[in-house]
């Protein structure tokens, strides 16, 4: 008896991900999820330097900025609750002096642009088309950091603004790195503040969008569908109801192995997670002399991997 909707998936022929790829994932808090595995496998991974960025428009402007050197100044940040904040930047970078958010963000800035040169991989999850544009400026920014509403205009992203906005990041990022690959994905978690037929609505114009860019080393990876179909049920989200709970992540990220991981990468991840449980355990005896041999092999097997892949750091 079959009790699920499999998404068919393919292995991916070309570009897959090994130990000498560079992965850069930019998007929503899904991005974040898959990016804490990249980071358990001691993959060469950079995420969200500008922390959790919900809008296309929002991942536009950072890749753009950070492209063209775009130095952040005083004019940038803008003071709220006692703490500095950037209108392009996720709250997790606000600070309370406006020296110490303005390093913070010409560093991250700059390090952006050199992992887009440098990346073979951008992963970009798309959370929402719903975004706010501040009426003072009349610019649509990233994070409106707990300002009163009324000083917003919220308005849904049409498909073609979408569109738009993915080109020039798929176009000005090939531009410096022409074999870069892009993997576009849909975040499973639902924006239901939005409202349940908004947040539909709002997922449409995402997807409808992705599939009009998708081309020449741009591909698209259905996290959504399969939160949607393989793992329709409520005990596959944490206690909001709302985002995928950690045995989902991790259902997502194995069905993102079988695509996107090349069989060379799969044997060295088995390596790893095997060091990374060592590492956690917990011995009864700490001074036993079981213990410290078994402290003295996973050593050894630290050292053999990390001489192998230099990149790999425990």
């Amino acid at each position: 008896m079959n009790l699920q909707t499999k998404i068919p998936l393919k292995k991916q022929e070309y570009n897959l991900i090994d130990y000498n790829s560079k992965v850069f994932l930019l998007g929503s808090c899904f991005a974040e999820n898959i990016g804490e595995k990249f980071d358990y496998f001691k993959f060469q991974q950079y995420v969200n330097p500008f922390g959790i960025l919900f809008h296309p428009i929002a991942i536009h402007n950072l890749v753009s900025n950070a492209l063209q050197g775009k130095k952040y100044t005083e004019d940038d940040v803008f003071i709220n609750n006692e703490q500095f904040h950037s209108f392009d930047a996720h709250s997790k970078l606000s600070q309370h002096t406006k020296s110490l958010l303005l390093h913070q963000l010409n560093a991250a800035s700059q390090k952006t642009s050199h992992y887009l040169k440098q990346s073979t991989h951008v992963v970009i999850t798309l959370g929402t088309a719903w975004v706010y544009r501040y009426i003072m400026t009349n610019k649509i920014v990233a994070n409106c950091h707990k300002i009163p509403q009324q000083q917003f205009q919220k308005q849904i992203l049409s498909v073609d603004v979408i569109v738009a906005a993915l080109q020039s990041i798929i176009e000005q990022v090939k531009k410096v790195n022409p074999k870069v690959n892009f993997i576009f994905t849909v975040s499973p978690v639902r924006h239901i503040k939005d409202g349940f037929v908004e947040n539909t609505q709002s997922k449409s114009h995402l997807i409808a969008a992705l599939h009009k860019v998708l081309g020449d080393q741009s591909y698209y990876f259905p996290s959504y569908e399969i939160m949607m179909d393989e793992l329709r049920d409520y005990r596959f989200y944490n206690q909001d109801l709302l985002h995928p709970s950690p045995l989902a992540v991790d259902y997502i990220w194995d069905r993102f192995k079988t695509v996107w991981m090349a069989d060379s990468a799969n044997t060295i991840m088995t390596e790893v997670d095997t060091i990374q449980k060592g590492l956690q355990h917990k011995p009864f005896n700490p001074n036993s002399t079981a213990h410290l041999k078994f402290v003295q092999q996973l050593v050894e097997r630290q050292i053999t991997l990390t001489h192998q892949y230099p990149n790999i750091k425990f």
